[in-house]
């Protein structure tokens, strides 16, 4: 077993009567129970990102203090061996119950080595990959002293102006249900005991991704049906591979705060699904209760969150303050607040933290455990499968190594900060820039000529000359363009997500020289791509690749490997079209043709269709479908059926092909969408080679979540396609029969 191999689900937590934790309870007082509810941000620390809202920062004695008070049941975004230990022993030799710490951190895609950003990880369809990335990513963090990880971002994001679109898995629900599954199982590990383990987060609970305009923290407002069927799964999926944390979101859904939504947090969270984890409040999101207007002031914020059963209070302090009195008064039940703190005690003592409190905070695992050589080679192969080829004409791509005089040219062609993204934590190291990777692939590094053109949200004097003169003594251009690392992430929501003016002038000024124009695009999201830049020969969707950016980019540029990478989001025609999925519903007057402009469901500017569909990718192979077949025309309730498909390489180069599966009910009670997407297989074919794919079908396969969160599956006609992308593909139809 590799050190990144996949392994098996952790152990359930503590059961409810467990006797140490039963005897916990009834000797701690409010306060030390409220205390248990409580994490705050470790700002007293030498090593604590200002990533998040402005607080009042309290002193290490300040803190060590309210320690010893039990007044802090964990601290988050604070790291470090020695001032880790030396704040658990605060807990264990001054305070009254010696409960231990819990250290936590926003862990998203890797620590001192930094992995491409999850957007862009999705885009690999590899759940393998995606768990060997937050193996990796847990054995740093718990080096330096992190025993919680809030991650993964399951949120599904249908409308690219959101800008934390960037954490999760895109668009589609099925996807993200699966990698939501894979990041559990490689931050959580084999037994959350094991001091390189993280206990992983589910967020944001629910629907996020759905706020009202893609604008951040916004009102969702949705139907219950698209709440089960599209927001939940992954949540559910997650959970089912052992998460024992989940957070609160920032939204309100149709005018319920998300935290102290008691139908989703109670009903949905602990009744249906019979989760036994904890809930913990986003940055604050309990105190903004009284924001929304849903609470009169903090206090009755408290206990609305309390009752609602969100466990934990995230830097706002409310419990510690409010809880304890609102118990006196008979506002909220002791049974409560006890249920809460036993959550949390049975979290804590399934991390083993009671055996060993100080485990995740080993010296010798923090000098040797950091960016090991084959973390970094997986920070490479990650980067290189992130990366999605859009688009290749007369075969520009893959370029010779020698020969040939490239011109590098835009902001990003030597940047090595922004190319890490948002959410890269405590990277003290810096990337490798694309210049860098490009020069030590090229045969004669002098080949290649570096011009900036332009900063990224602002022109820069003589910039666009000196790329023209750049551009035309070269053979070739290579053209750096994007977002800066601050455009995309939490509260980076953007009203027009194309490239900022500047970058568009450039792009135009060095295309009118006619040099052959390799455009590779840095983002955190789906951009409406316009003018030179989407007329480019050839595209790279390359993301926010992390520390290996620039060798991964040249690795895929000049042919050592080829791109196998897929859209985990639709990239729109134009920005209008924002929010834009694959997976809409049909309506009642669908554009069936692209000229059809009058009393059909599309804009007038352009045609109901994306520029790149969702699952899109190309290789340096030519990778033929034949039709989608079927071995029978009727699948029985109970029965099987197997849907194939034939794949060919016709080109000179091996490719890695990712079949997918999409489905479409033809009559259902509720509405369904024009296709949605139930499975994948990734295939490598070499030159001439073939291969079928084969498929296994269920009636689960067939069925959607309700109104109420249950399945539905309705006997009838499906269309099923076997296809490389969610416009592609030769469907055939299957008959789902009625229960016998």
């Amino acid at each position: 077993m590799s050190l990144f191999s996949p392994r098996v689900m952790p152990a359930e937590p503590a059961g409810d009567d467990d006797p140490f934790i039963e005897s916990l309870i009834a000797r701690m007082t409010l306060e030390e129970k409220a205390g248990q509810l409580s994490i705050f941000f470790d700002n007293a620390r030498e090593d604590a990102p200002d990533i998040n809202p402005a607080q009042a920062a309290k002193s290490l004695a300040e803190v060590r203090a309210e320690i010893a008070a039990g007044r802090v049941g964990g601290l988050f975004n604070g790291i470090g061996v020695a001032s880790g230990r030396a704040l658990q022993k605060v807990a264990l030799e001054e305070s009254r119950l010696k409960i231990p710490l819990v250290f936590a951190a926003d862990v998203i895609h890797g620590l001192r080595t930094v992995f491409p950003v999850p957007l862009g990880e999705a885009a690999a369809f590899d759940p393998d990959l995606a768990e060997r990335t937050a193996r990796a990513a847990a054995l740093e963090a718990t080096a330096v002293g992190v025993q919680w990880t809030f991650a993964p971002m399951v949120d599904v994001a249908r409308d690219q102006r959101w800008g934390r679109v960037v954490e999760g898995a895109g668009e589609d629900p099925y996807l993200g249900r699966v990698l939501a599954a894979a990041r559990v199982r490689g931050f959580q590990g084999q037994d959350l005991r094991d001091p390189d383990t993280l206990l992983a987060t589910v967020k944001h609970f629910a629907a996020y991704g759905a706020v009202s305009g893609g604008m951040e923290y916004n009102s969702v407002d949705l139907s219950e049906a698209t709440l089960h069927d599209v927001h939940l799964p992954p949540f559910k999926a997650g959970l089912d591979a052992g998460a024992l944390s989940l957070m609160t979101a920032f939204n309100d859904i149709n005018g319920i705060p998300a935290t102290a939504h008691r139908g989703l947090l109670t009903d949905v969270l602990r009744k249906q699904w019979r989760f036994r984890g904890l809930v913990v409040s986003d940055f604050a999101s309990d105190a903004e209760l009284v924001s929304h207007g849903h609470a009169a002031d903090e206090k009755d914020a408290a206990r609305l969150s309390i009752l609602a059963g969100c466990d934990v209070s995230m830097a706002s302090g409310i419990y510690n303050r409010y809880l304890p009195e609102l118990v006196r008064e008979g506002a909220v039940p002791m049974a409560v607040v006890d249920e809460s703190v036993r959550r949390v005690l049975r979290v804590k003592k399934a991390l083993g933290l009671f055996d060993n409190p100080y485990r995740s905070l080993d010296p010798e695992k923090e000098r040797t455990q950091l960016r090991l050589p084959v973390t970094v080679a997986l920070a490479r192969e990650a980067a290189r499968r992130s990366v999605v080829l859009l688009k290749n004409e007369g075969g520009l791509l893959p370029l010779p190594k020698g020969g040939r005089r490239i011109a590098l040219i835009g902001p990003f062609a030597s940047d090595r900060v922004h190319l890490m993204g948002p959410w890269a934590l405590w990277n003290e190291q810096r990337g490798v820039s694309l210049e860098q990777g490009l020069r030590e692939a090229l045969d004669d590094a002098q080949a290649l000529e570096v011009v900036a053109g332009c900063g990224i949200e602002a022109p820069l004097e003589g910039g666009i000359a000196a790329a023209v003169t750049a551009a035309a003594r070269a053979d070739v251009v290579i053209l750096s363009l994007g977002e800066g690392d601050e455009m995309s992430g939490e509260s980076a929501a953007r009203a027009d997500i194309g490239l900022p003016a500047p970058q568009l002038a450039l792009a135009e000024a060095v295309a009118a020289t006619g040099k052959p124009l390799v455009v590779v695009l840095q983002h955190g999201r789906a951009l409406a791509l316009t003018g030179a830049v989407r007329a480019a020969p050839a595209l790279l969707a390359a993301w926010y690749l992390g520390n290996e950016s620039g060798h991964a980019l040249a690795d895929l540029i000049f042919g050592d490997h080829a791109p196998s990478g897929r859209l985990p989001v639709s990239f729109p025609q134009h920005a209008g079209q924002q929010p834009f999925h694959y997976n809409h519903r049909s309506t009642g007057r669908p554009q069936t043709q692209a000229d059809a402009s009058r009393f059909k469901s599309r804009y007038r500017e352009v045609t109901h269709a994306p520029l790149y569909p969702f699952g899109h990718g190309l290789g340096y192979g030519d990778i033929a479908y034949g039709a989608t077949e079927l071995d029978a025309s009727t699948l029985a309730w109970d029965g099987t059926a197997t849907a194939q498909v034939t794949v060919t390489n016709r080109g000179a180069r091996a490719m890695r092909e990712v079949a997918q599966l999409y489905i479409h009910q033809r009559v259902a009670s509720l509405v369904r969408p024009v296709r949605e997407l139930r499975g994948f297989q990734a295939v490598e074919l070499k030159p001439g080679e073939s291969a079928t794919l084969r498929f296994v079908l269920t009636r689960q396969h067939l069925a959607y979540a309700g109104a109420d969160g249950r399945p539905v599956a309705e006997p009838g006609l499906f269309d099923l396609w076997i296809a490389p992308s969610a416009a592609g593909g030769t469907p055939a139809v299957l008959r789902l029969l009625a229960a016998v």
